[in-house]
């Protein structure tokens, strides 16, 4: 019942070593750290950018890192088990920045991204919640990447309901 306090917890540490200058995340995590993570569905890397994007401009807030692992923790308990996905979205799969669905250009990277956030496959080199996918849901109806993400499961591989509901929540 205290998995968020182990959260924020090891979210402080990791940005206190972040602003001390040391950005060699390798080196952030003790075995039980890890084990943390693991049990959570998270990556060391995944985690840490949520640090160096809040460590370098404070956005996205703690809050929001922690609602997103949330959502990450809830798909990886309830609808994987437990049990990680060998599979990796690499930048090469993931759609280009001008790609777009239904006129909304970007969209349908973030639908891969988030898709691949939700089952615990992103590359490291890719990141769910990272500035053009701030920027674009806050074009969209000021939308909170953890929402988008819960009704990206919702939705499940049904793009007309994700988009849908993207449109309502710009009126």
């Amino acid at each position: 019942m205290t998995w968020n306090d182990t959260f924020l917890a090891l979210f402080d540490r990791c940005l206190a070593r972040y602003e001390s200058g040391d950005v060699d995340f390798g080196n952030y995590y003790n075995p039980e750290d890890l084990g943390f993570l693991a049990r959570i569905g998270y990556q060391p890397r995944e985690f840490f950018d949520f640090v160096e994007d809040f460590g370098g401009g404070g956005v996205p807030s703690i809050s929001t890192a922690l609602l997103i692992a949330a959502v990450r923790r809830d798909y990886f308990h309830t609808v994987q088990k437990g049990i990680p996905s060998a599979k990796v979205l690499t930048g090469e799969d993931v759609p280009t920045f001008g790609e777009e669905l239904e006129g909304m250009a970007y969209l349908p990277r973030l639908l891969a991204k988030g898709r691949a956030k939700l089952r615990g496959e992103l590359d490291p080199d890719l990141m769910f919640g990272c500035g053009g996918d701030r920027n674009y849901l806050k074009n969209h109806g000021d939308i909170h990447p953890a929402d988008f993400l819960r009704h990206l499961w919702a939705s499940g591989n049904d793009d007309q309901k994700i988009t849908t509901w993207i449109k309502e929540q710009q009126d």
